[in-house]
């Protein structure tokens, strides 16, 4: 199983065009994971013509989409516990982005957190964890590369990677 997985698509309501690298990999997942700040939801739209679409809300969206999605769930994929969260809770300015993502499944069973609202690609296994945040394929902030992420799940292992690209057009 392929997992798409991406966050922060900061894309404003009628001006939704996802990058053709994110839509063409996209084809080929079973699944696709959204981590929040979709904005609008015709991401949503544009996404679940691709696959079966599921995520949670960020920070910068709004009640229809927090009522729809919720801010933080665990999935399961082939008996894998998969956790998302934005990952901008606590407010704190002490804590990385990363520590928000672990500490919002602190006691919970899973053997992922998918993560976003940094816009930073980040892959780390935390004490037996995998956490991994796609980075953003829209807004990169101060990273030098637009990017998403794919997990494969393969006998109930996670295999992540990171897919970077220049132009998001």
């Amino acid at each position: 199983m392929i997992i798409g997985v991406v966050s922060d698509t900061h894309l404003r309501e009628g001006r939704v065009k996802l990058p053709a690298k994110l839509m063409e990999a996209f084809r080929e997942v079973d699944h696709i994971l959204h981590l929040g700040d979709w904005m609008t939801l015709e991401v949503y739209d544009q996404l679940s013509k691709l696959a079966p679409v599921d995520g949670i809300a960020g920070n910068n969206d709004g009640y229809e989409i927090i009522e729809r999605f919720g801010e933080k769930k665990i999935l399961s994929f082939e008996g894998v516990q998969i956790g998302l969260v934005h990952g901008h809770e606590p407010y704190s300015s002490r804590i990385t982005t990363p520590q928000k993502a672990r500490k919002a499944f602190e006691g919970e069973p899973v053997s992922c957190i998918l993560f976003g609202h940094s816009h930073q690609p980040h892959l780390q296994m935390d004490d037996g964890v995998l956490m991994f945040n796609p980075g953003s394929p829209t807004d990169k902030r101060r990273e030098k590369l637009y990017s998403f992420g794919l997990l494969e799940i393969r006998g109930g292992q996670v295999l992540p990677r990171h897919v970077f690209y220049e132009d998001k057009g």
